[in-house]
């Protein structure tokens, strides 16, 4: 009887070292307060929270939901567009506004609209993102 125990045990205790580890061992990544992100640049924080859904290239994926492709995307040619899914959320997506502040979203939304085939170069500032909030 104790053997079945001990190895459960021992188990679990592995898994949590290999979590621990990998968390060590992701750049950028930060858990100081899990009610915010800490990155500030657009890319970082595309890595740290988009990609696991639509992809680290942008082009989406359907599995346990339907996440659309980001790239060449044309319903983000209008700035607002985005903002709005990244403060709100939508369907699959949660909302992130109270976990980023205006230029984290500004960052990630510039972010994506200028990589993954988009173009648009029209600048999101902190200020259009607060606007919307």
């Amino acid at each position: 009887m104790m053997r079945r125990v001990v190895l459960p045990i021992c188990g679990v205790a592995l898994l949590a070292g290999l979590g621990q580890s990998a968390l060590a061992q992701s750049p950028g990544v930060s858990f100081a307060d899990p009610n915010r992100f800490l990155q500030r640049d657009g890319e970082a924080i595309y890595r740290a929270i988009c990609q696991g859904c639509h992809m680290p290239n942008g082009q989406g994926a359907i599995g346990a939901g339907a996440y659309p492709a980001l790239a060449a995307n044309r319903n983000l040619e209008a700035a607002a567009y985005p903002i709005a899914f990244v403060l709100k959320g939508r369907k699959a997506m949660l909302p992130f506004g109270r976990m980023l502040d205006d230029e984290q979203v500004a960052a990630v939304v510039n972010y994506v609209r200028t990589h993954f085939g988009n173009k648009y170069t029209d600048v999101v500032s902190g200020a259009d993102v607060r606007s919307m909030r």
